[in-house]
């Protein structure tokens, strides 16, 4: 296959780990964008399923594929297309979902039309698996939720210490968005998109648009639904910012809590409350906080 001469303008990133059967939906809604300066960069992590059968029935010379020798998860897989990409601009793609036709074209017009704006970022529909893990419409949502949208007079670093308003693939990137090309904790397995996100917003200047430009289908094999590596992802992001959460004590003890929370659920109740108890005396307010969280959601008598 030849490529096209130049640089393209956008470099997408796909990571994929066998989802043989979703792969293609993916790719062809990234290669039919009306936008189309653009390649795409397909990183098989170490697959055990045969993916050159997908792209071989693709005919773009967009399409490059390359084939990690070893798994090493998804945040590995994306450093991997991040050294291989060529483009002003950064955007990822899921193996699993679709985007919206006109997804780069809105955001490309964007960032061309504010320099300022070093990356933006829209929502997807979420679209809720039946209960045989198949796909379906039982359950459809906007992620992220729309009525936390960060709003551009607000504190960005304080709002990621706290929540990520960033799902990769619904989200378009300078390419000097960021300190270094290693975007990624290759540790963290798990809250992955946050890790970067928080260490982002300390960087760059982030735009959230509450239009979707992605489709998303929730899935069993999904990797946030591990609650211990949740909370491994979170010790993650609360050791790589200390200095950003030393000056933002509430969001700290927030996230203790959180963690706190986290294994209790995941079976380890003694060192869950352990952190639950540091939370609350490291931020005493943070208790009153979740009192009334508490009493607003209890039922009227």
């Amino acid at each position: 296959m030849t490529y096209p001469a130049g640089k393209p303008t956008v470099s997408v990133i796909l990571p994929v780990y066998n989802r043989l059967h979703t792969l293609e939906d993916s790719i062809r809604s990234v290669l039919g964008q009306t936008y189309g300066d653009l390649e795409l960069i397909v990183v098989d992590d170490a697959s055990t399923e045969d993916l050159s059968q997908v792209i071989d029935r693709i005919d773009d010379p967009r399409l490059r594929y390359v084939r990690r020798p070893v798994n090493g998860g998804a945040s590995a897989a994306r450093n991997t297309g991040l050294a291989e990409a060529r483009g002003a601009f950064i955007a990822f793609q899921d193996s699993d979902d679709l985007w919206l036709p006109r997804k780069l074209e809105r955001q490309m017009k964007l960032l061309q039309d504010r320099p300022e704006i070093d990356v933006v970022t829209g929502a997807k529909v979420l679209y809720g698996g039946g209960p045989d893990g198949s796909y379906g419409i039982d359950k459809v949502s906007l992620r992220p939720p729309p009525d936390g949208r960060l709003r551009e007079d607000e504190d960005q670093v304080a709002k990621f210490l706290v929540e990520n308003r960033i799902s990769l693939q619904n989200a378009l990137f300078r390419r000097d968005c960021y300190p270094s090309m290693t975007w990624f904790d290759e540790r963290v397995r798990s809250n992955a998109d946050w890790a970067f996100t928080v260490s982002l917003a300390q960087h760059a200047r982030i735009l959230e648009q509450a239009e979707p430009v992605v489709m998303a289908f929730s899935s069993t094999d999904s990797i946030s639904k591990n609650k211990r590596a949740k909370a491994i992802g979170l010790v993650r992001i609360l050791r790589r910012n200390r200095e950003a959460y030393a000056s933002h004590p509430h969001e700290y003890a927030l996230n203790l809590w959180r963690l706190g929370r986290a294994l209790i659920n995941a079976g380890k109740p003694r060192i869950g409350r352990r952190f639950c108890g540091a939370a609350l005396r490291h931020h005493p307010a943070l208790g009153v906080q979740i009192l009334g969280e508490k009493l607003s959601r209890k039922p009227r008598l």
